[in-house]
């Protein structure tokens, strides 16, 4: 029981901090490695730009998110909400100032969020005896 009061604690540092990020006019990340609020830095290279960092969060939050009310009442609403999150935070870089909406983090946001959902539907459904 310990290890789900863990997990329910940082998923909600990790929500809280995940707003932060995203609801900021600028990029908070971007101003702690290069001083300026305009650059998005690309912390994992790839061909994919920063949109991969889009789909690492999503997949974090969503991964935590969903395993800590794994075996709880409340998993369809923390799955609904997590869907929605992932939608809602990038739609608002259309009237935050100095943000930008982008398809492909939209996207990352997406799957992020569906490879979580499929690993908690497949531990959901052949663990019986997850965090007892």
């Amino acid at each position: 029981m310990k290890g789900i009061k863990f997990l329910k604690s940082l998923y909600f540092f990790s929500l809280t901090g995940l707003l932060i990020l995203y609801l900021f006019p600028g990029s908070l990340i971007g101003y702690f490695f290069y001083g300026d609020f305009g650059k998005q830095p690309n912390i994992i290279k790839n061909p994919l730009g920063t949109s991969i960092n889009h789909l690492v969060a999503f997949f974090y939050l969503s991964c935590i998110g969903l395993f800590s009310y794994l075996k709880n009442s409340k998993f369809k609403k923390n799955l609904f909400f997590l869907l929605f999150l992932s939608i809602f935070l990038e739609l608002s870089h259309l009237f935050i100032p100095n943000r930008s909406f982008e398809l492909f983090d939209l996207f990352a946001n997406f799957l992020g969020f569906l490879g979580a959902f499929f690993l908690a539907f497949i531990i959901r459904k052949y663990e019986k005896n997850y965090f007892n």
